[in-house]
Order: structure tokens, then sequence, then C-alpha cells
């Protein structure tokens, strides 16, 4: 169960690299998989040589609404920060927050957010960003991979925030 929840994780975390980055995918640069393993993609199911693996990622991505992970723009995030009961997390290092950061958010550093569960609220809308949007977009898959349906990213991020002149907190 464990192994399979890792394999879905790291499955996210390529796919997140593959939409960011805009590469198409290739056999060149996709890593071999075992043979004998079935991949689920939420209700597919497939083999890893079978044509229809790449037919299955294509639909599961597809799937996605545009904007659905997402808050795509400065105006966007403040007026999620409108409602009280949205939690902002920076998901940065503790010395990235220290320089500055996005005022009300608390910092849950990317590679510490799957011990910190704990704060992220399963009933309560969560927005996540960093410096440029990667480490939240791969923040916001990780979560969704554990069943939070709650959680979008800001790929503006700080650097799109500090670049709208918008205020920046320092503890």
């Amino acid at each position: 169960m464990l192994t399979k929840k890792i394999d879905n994780i790291f499955l996210g975390f390529v796919l997140c690299l593959l939409i960011l980055v805009g590469i198409e995918q290739s056999m060149a640069i996709a890593a071999p998989l075992p043979k004998a393993e079935a991949i689920s993609l939420g209700s597919i199911q497939t083999l890893p040589d079978s044509p229809s693996l790449e037919s299955a990622v294509d639909r599961f991505l597809t799937s996605i609404p545009a904007g659905y992970y997402t808050i795509a723009n400065v105006e966007g995030l403040k007026n999620q920060l409108k409602k009280p009961q949205t939690l902002l997390v920076d998901v940065r290092e503790p010395a990235e927050f220290r320089a500055g950061h996005i005022p009300n958010a608390i910092n849950l550093p990317l590679r510490t957010l799957a011990h910190n569960l704990d704060q992220v609220p399963y009933d309560r809308p969560v927005v996540l960003y960093c410096s440029s949007g990667y480490r939240s977009a791969m923040g916001v898959m990780t979560l969704h991979l554990l069943g939070y349906g709650n959680v979008q990213g800001f790929p503006p991020s700080f650097v799109g925030w500090q670049t709208a002149g918008e205020a920046i907190a320092k503890p």
C-alpha cells in the first residue's frame, strides 16, 4: 500500500514537471517501468508496456479543468485571501521565508510537507506558493495525491507578488 502511494506521488511529480516545463514526453526521457506491475491512473488500470499507457496519461491530463489547480494572478490570490478560512502556505525554505513572504502565510518547506500534514486542513481552502512556481506545483500534486481536494497553487508565486508591488512581511 505504501509502495503504491510512493509510486503515485512519483508519477504526480513527473506529470507536474512535464506540465510546468512544457516538455513533450518522449521515450528518450522516460524511465523504463517494471514489466509485470500494473499502473493505476485513477480508475484506469494499465500495464506499462501497453500502448494505452500514453493514452491513459493523456486522458488523465486532459480531464483536468483549466485553472483547476491554480490561482493564476495576484488579483485572484488577493480575492481568495479575503476569505478568512483560506490557509496560505509558503513552501520555500525557512531562510527564504525569513527574508520576506506574503503576509499571513505559514512556512511549511516542500521537503517537510509530508511530515506536517497535521497543519494542512482538509476542510478549508489551501493555497501554496514558492519563489517561481516549481516547488508549489510539486506540493499541490503531492497533497492531491494524498487525498486533499482543497489545494491550489499560486504560480506567479513570491516573485509575481513582489513584482506587483504587494506588501511583503518579515518575521
